[in-house]
């Protein structure tokens, strides 16, 4: 089973970025959502909304298409 977070490691290796603009992206994704009212945890990334701010893949758009 998938982690429901990402961590600083994976967003560096899936980004090809060094772990300190990791941490910036982490930082920035956490602030959107602090925004919208969700409780965040510092250094991860909830995973859905990471795939969905890089990549715009939405839930639907992706299990639409199995």
């Amino acid at each position: 089973m998938e982690n429901k977070f990402i961590r600083v490691d994976e967003v560096a290796k899936e980004l090809d970025v060094s772990k300190p603009y990791a941490y910036k992206i982490i930082r920035q994704l956490n602030d959107e959502l602090k925004a919208k009212g969700f409780i965040t945890i510092a250094g991860r990334v909830n995973r859905q909304y990471f795939n969905e701010r890089l990549y715009g893949a939405e839930r639907n758009k992706v299990n639409a298409s199995i």
